[in-house]
C-alpha cells in the first residue's frame, strides 16, 4: 500500500437523528425509515440494504406515523398536522393536507391500500380515500375524550383498533361506530401508574387484537367480547412499538428499556393443535428506546433513540454461515457529507440544516511509520454558513447533487426531474450554459455525478436508472453504460485514462472506458474471475472513489469500515487467498509472500470512516467518526436494574 502522512478528523461533529417510524413494503421489499427531524430514507433490502433515497427533513415537521399505501405509495403525518405523500421519483414532498384534528399521533393503510386512517390529538379517527392524485377526506368515526395514539386495521378491513389514554377501542369501519371498549390496568408489579398509554395496537385475523402500553405490559384481547385474554409483563418501561407478520405466526415488540423481545405462536404440546404466543428471544442490540420496530418476512427491524436501524435476520428464516454476519447496524447515510479541497487543505462538513469549512491542521515534526505526530498549527473552523434564500434561478433550487469542475469555472447541477444543468461561474454572476434533458422521457432524480479532471466528460446516475456519460464540449449524450441490477454508491473518472470507475450497492467495482464505450480489460476478468466471498459480504456500501496522480495504475475507496488501494497491476485474489493485510514481497526469495500478494490492499485502522481521500501522492486525510462520540451526546438511556445490584 505504501506510506502515507494521514490527518486523522474527529471534529467533524455529526449526529444522527434518532428514528421515529420505520415501514416495511413487501411487495418492493423496501423499508422506509423517519427521523426525529422529519427526514425519510427509503432503503432498498433487495439490494444489500442499500439507502437509495432520500427525503430532507425539516424543523417544521416531527414524524410520527409512516405507512405505505396503493403498493408503492408513501405517505408521513406528524404533529404540525399534515399529513405529506412522497414523490419516489422526483425525491420531493408532492403535497401536504391538513387533516383538522390538531397534532396526528397515528396513521394506518387499509389492507387493500386504497384508504387512510389517522389519529388526532382532539380524540377524532379520519378516514381518507387514496385517489389517484391525492387523498380525500371522507368521514370521521366516533370522536374519543383522548387522542388516538394508535392504529391498526383489521386484515378483511371490516373493523379496525385503536389505542388511547387508558383504553383500546374497537371501531366499525362501515358505521364508524365503536362495538368494544377493552379498559386496561394501571398497575404494574403492584404499583398504580396515573394512566396506561396504549402505544400500539396489532389486529389479527382471528379476531385477536394484541396492544403494548407504558405499563410494560404485552395484552392480548378478544375484540368480540371485549375481554382480556392473556397478559405479558416485559419491562419495567414502556413497551413502544409492535408488529405482526404477515402469516400472523409471530409478532416483534420494542421497549424504552432498548430491548426488543419476539413473540411467536407455537403449539400447547407437541400432539397439540391448539396454539399460543410465547414470548422466545430478547435481543439487546440498543442502547436507547426502541421507538419503533417492523416485521419482514425474514427479519426484525427496529430504530430508536441511539439512531441505529437494526436488521436482525431470523435463523430460522434465512441460510446465514452465522450470527455476526447476519445482523445489520445501519448508523450512517450510504452518501457523502464530506467534500475536500486538496490544494487548499480544505474540509467542507454537510450538516441537516448548516454547512462547516475547515482548514487541517500542519506539523513540521517527522517519525517513524505508525508514530502520531505534534500538532505545530490546529485546524481552523472557517466559515458556519447556514441555509438562506438562493438567489439561483427557480430551475436550480430543487438540486439534488452539485458538482465543480476541476478549474472551478463551471457548476454541474442535477435537479429532482431527471435534468442536467451546466452553470458558468463569472466573477459574482453566472450564466447558463445548457441543460441535458432526462432520457427516454423519464424524471428520476439524479443523485451522484462525476465529472473528469480535463472538464470533457460528466458522468450522472440516479437511484435505479443506468448510469449516463455526456460530452461536454459537443453538449450531447456520449454513451450510457450497460445496464445494472443493482443501485451505484459512488462512481468517479480517472484522470489520464478517463476510465468511469462505478461502485454497486451489491459491492461489484466496474471499470468503463468512457473513450472506448466499453468495459476495460481489467474489469473484464475481475467479472470472468469474480470478487473474493469476504469482499462481497461487506455491509456497508462504497460511498467514495478517488485515484492517485502518480500511479494510474491504482483506484482508491472506501466504505465506513475500510480503506483499499486496488493495484490492478497485480493479480487479483481467489477466495483460498487471505483478503486483508497481504503482506507485499520484501526480496526476489520471498516466494511465500510473492504468491499471496495480489491487487487489493485494505486498511481497516480508521472506522466509522466517513471520508478518505488523497491530498498529494504522499498525505490521506480520514475522516472518522466514532460510535461513543455520538452516543455522548444522546439523552442517558433508562437505568436497569441489574442482578445483585
Amino acid at each position: 500500500m505504501g506510506e502515507f502522512k494521514v490527518h486523522r478528523v474527529r471534529f467533524f461533529n455529526y449526529v444522527p437523528s434518532g428514528i421515529r417510524c420505520v415501514a416495511y413494503n413487501n411487495q418492493s421489499n423496501r423499508l422506509a425509515v423517519s427521523r426525529t427531524d422529519g427526514t425519510v430514507e427509503i432503503y432498498n433490502l433487495s439490494a444489500n440494504y442499500f439507502q437509495e433515497k432520500f427525503f430532507p427533513g425539516h424543523e417544521s415537521r416531527a414524524t410520527e406515523a409512516l405507512c405505505w399505501a396503493e403498493g408503492q405509495r408513501l405517505f408521513s403525518a406528524g404533529l404540525n398536522g399534515e399529513i405529506l405523500e412522497y414523490d419516489l421519483q422526483a425525491l420531493n414532498i408532492k403535497y401536504a393536507l391538513d387533516a383538522f384534528g390538531g397534532p396526528i399521533w397515528s396513521m394506518t393503510a387499509s389492507p387493500s391500500g386504497s384508504q387512510l386512517l389517522v389519529g388526532c390529538e382532539d380524540g377524532s379517527v379520519k378516514l381518507f380515500e387514496v385517489t389517484p392524485d391525492k387523498i380525500q377526506f371522507a368521514r370521521n368515526f366516533d370522536r374519543q375524550k383522548s387522542r388516538i395514539l394508535s392504529l391498526s386495521w383489521h386484515p378483511a378491513g371490516t373493523h379496525i383498533a385503536a389505542g388511547s389514554i387508558d383504553y383500546v377501542i374497537v371501531f366499525d369501519v362501515k358505521s364508524g361506530s365503536i362495538t368494544r371498549k377493552m379498559v386496561l390496568d394501571r398497575q404494574h408489579l403492584g404499583v398504580t401508574k396515573s394512566r396506561c398509554i396504549v402505544w400500539g395496537v396489532a389486529f389479527l385475523s382471528d379476531g385477536t387484537v394484541i396492544s403494548v402500553d407504558s405499563v410494560g405490559k404485552v395484552q392480548l384481547w378478544d375484540s368480540a367480547t371485549g375481554t382480556l385474554v392473556k397478559s405479558h409483563v416485559i419491562a419495567n418501561a414502556d413497551v413502544q412499538s409492535i408488529a405482526v407478520a404477515d402469516q400472523e405466526d409471530s409478532f416483534v415488540v420494542g421497549t424504552a428499556e432498548g430491548t426488543v423481545f419476539h413473540f411467536q405462536l407455537v403449539p400447547v404440546t407437541s400432539s397439540s393443535s391448539e396454539k399460543q404466543w410465547v414470548r422466545t428471544k430478547p435481543f439487546q442490540h440498543h442502547t436507547h428506546d426502541v421507538r419503533t420496530v417492523a416485521h419482514s418476512p425474514t427479519a426484525l427491524i427496529s430504530g430508536g433513540t441511539d439512531t441505529h436501524l437494526v436488521i436482525r435476520p431470523l435463523m430460522e428464516k434465512v441460510e446465514v454461515k452465522n450470527y455476526d454476519a447476519a445482523l445489520r447496524k445501519i448508523t450512517f447515510p450510504h452518501r457523502r457529507l464530506i467534500s475536500c479541497s486538496k490544494r487548499r487543505q480544505l474540509l467542507l462538513f454537510q450538516f441537516a440544516h448548516h454547512l462547516e469549512l475547515w482548514r487541517l491542521g500542519s506539523t513540521v515534526a517527522t517519525g517513524k511509520n505508525g508514530d502520531t505526530l505534534p500538532l505545530s498549527k490546529n485546524a481552523d473552523h472557517l466559515l458556519h454558513l447556514k441555509t438562506k434564500v438562493s438567489k439561483m434561478p427557480a430551475f436550480l433550487r430543487s438540486a439534488l447533487h452539485i458538482l465543480f469542475s476541476e478549474d472551478s469555472t463551471k457548476l454541474f447541477v442535477a435537479s429532482n426531474q431527471g435534468s442536467l444543468h451546466i452553470i458558468h461561474l463569472l466573477e459574482g454572476n453566472f450564466k447558463h450554459l445548457h441543460t441535458f434533458q432526462p432520457q427516454s422521457g423519464t424524471v428520476e432524480a439524479m443523485c451522484l455525478l462525476a465529472v473528469s479532471s480535463d472538464g470533457n466528460w460528466l458522468a450522472a446516475s440516479g437511484t435505479s436508472a443506468g448510469v449516463h456519460v455526456y460530452d461536454l464540449n459537443h453538449l450531447k449524450l456520449h454513451c450510457t453504460v450497460p445496464a445494472y441490477n443493482f443501485p451505484v454508491t459512488a462512481l468517479a473518472i480517472a484522470p489520464n485514462t478517463n476510465n468511469l470507475v462505478i461502485a454497486h450497492s451489491d459491492q461489484q467495482v466496474f471499470e468503463f472506458s468512457i473513450p472506448d464505450k466499453q468495459y476495460t480489460e481489467w474489469s473484464r476478468a475481475v467479472q470472468k474471475q469474480g470478487f473474493h466471498h469476504l469482499w462481497l459480504q461487506r455491509d456497508t456500501p462504497i460511498t467514495h472513489i478517488s485515484f492517485h496522480p502518480k500511479r494510474p495504475m491504482h483506484i482508491l475507496l472506501h466504505d465506513t469500515y475500510m480503506f483499499c488501494i486496488i493495484d490492478k497491476s497485480l493479480p487479483l485474489p481467489n477466495d483460498k487467498t487471505l483478503l486483508y493485510n497481504p503482506l507485499p514481497p520484501k526480496n526476489e526469495s520471498d516466494v511465500f509472500l510473492r504468491r499471496t500478494a495480489h491487487a487489493f490492499k485494505i486498511s481497516k485502522i480508521y472506522k466509522p470512516l466517513l471520508f478518505m481521500d488523497l491530498l498529494d501522492e504522499r498525505t490521506l486525510v480520514a475522516v472518522e467518526r466514532p460510535l461513543d462520540d455520538i452516543i455522548a451526546q444522546l439523552p442517558p438511556p433508562i437505568k436497569k436494574k441489574k442482578f445483585g445490584t
